[in-house]
């Protein structure tokens, strides 16, 4: 890291050694169970160029080049970049067409239209169009078509695209204002994520056990597999979780509305009714407690510009339940 005045700010290198120790990590756990050869390289391969474009420009000093060098209209290339991803892996692993033009569409529609709103404020009726072409084929699982193989990264690269396409959508080519992208550390950071997770935890610790829905039961398998899960859940749960339903819902809610306290309500509100699929279906108490969670994990977001402490705060809470509950 870097240090800017009473801010530290993640370098390149840095975000390179992590982006190297992840992929690196994520083979040798494919191969452990039993999956080699082209396709799975190949698989690798792309959810590798994929996490590289989304990390990279987590990196203060990249984005602020990228945009630079973009320019103005320049935006309009960066989808192109998943895009010519997705098509690898289609080329290479799935050889449909069919998928080849459902990853094109994937990727060019939310782009087009972010073009189209080009110059009016953010919160344009293209703006919410976007994210929900972006987010919902990852919500009911429509993108895990795009990417059968192997069953372990199919996840993973789902999350990998969906991210990687409203980075080039909202973060390059709409410039929408106030995401709070890039991963840094300011002092008053410490303060606002140890509020916001032990508050949290107050409160939903004992509702969640009371309404049936935590039981306390640490175990220590689970506490064994603790690095590889809580490097999964900070990077391909709560950091993309927090970037869409902070940086991009709350944000664009809060400039419809005029009022950043409506924008946390209502986003909060949509991430709580997102799980409402998990089993029991319809599970209205993970509803709950998510609403809960995304009104600490949202103020966290609203009270810094910045989505690193409810980023911090949503993998703390996950990787607890993880660990002691289920």
């Amino acid at each position: 890291m870097a240090k800017s005045s009473s801010r530290w700010q993640l370098t390149l290198p840095v975000a390179a050694a992590i982006w190297a120790a992840i992929v690196i990590l994520t083979g040798f756990l494919g191969v452990w169970y039993g999956f080699g050869g082209r396709r799975f390289a190949l698989a690798l391969g792309v959810a590798a160029v994929l996490f590289a474009f989304e990390f990279s420009l987590a990196v203060p000093s990249v984005l602020s080049v990228a945009q630079r060098l973009l320019g103005a209209g320049g935006g309009i290339l960066a989808p192109l970049f998943p895009l010519a991803a997705v098509l690898l892996y289609t080329f290479g692993v799935t050889a449909n067409w069919k998928l080849l033009l459902t990853a094109a569409a994937y990727v060019m529609l939310p782009a087009l239209l972010a073009a189209t709103a080009a110059g009016r404020p953010a919160g344009a009726w293209e703006d919410y169009v976007a994210v929900a072409l972006i987010w919902l084929p990852v919500a009911f699982r429509w993108m895990y078509l795009l990417f059968p193989y192997p069953p372990p990264l199919t996840h993973t690269l789902s999350i990998l695209m969906a991210v990687s396409t409203a980075v080039a959508v909202f973060v390059l080519l709409r410039r929408l204002e106030g995401i709070g992208y890039v991963i840094d550390w300011r002092r008053s950071f410490g303060r606002n994520f140890g509020f916001h997770f032990l508050v949290f935890a107050a409160i939903a610790i004992p509702l969640g056990i009371s309404i049936g829905f935590l039981h306390w039961d640490p175990t220590l398998a689970r506490l064994r597999s603790l690095s590889p899960t809580a490097l999964g859940i900070l990077f391909f749960t709560a950091w993309p979780e927090e970037f869409l339903f902070r940086g991009l819902l709350q944000n664009l809610f809060s400039r419809t509305f005029k009022n950043e306290w409506a924008g946390l309500a209502v986003a909060s509100l949509i991430f709580g009714l997102s799980h409402i699929a998990h089993a029991p279906y319809p599970n209205w108490k993970y509803v709950l407690l998510a609403t809960i969670a995304g009104l600490f994990y949202g103020r966290a977001w609203m009270k810094t510009g910045s989505l690193v402490p409810g980023v911090l705060v949503h993998a703390l809470v996950d990787i607890s339940w993880h660990v002691l509950f289920r």
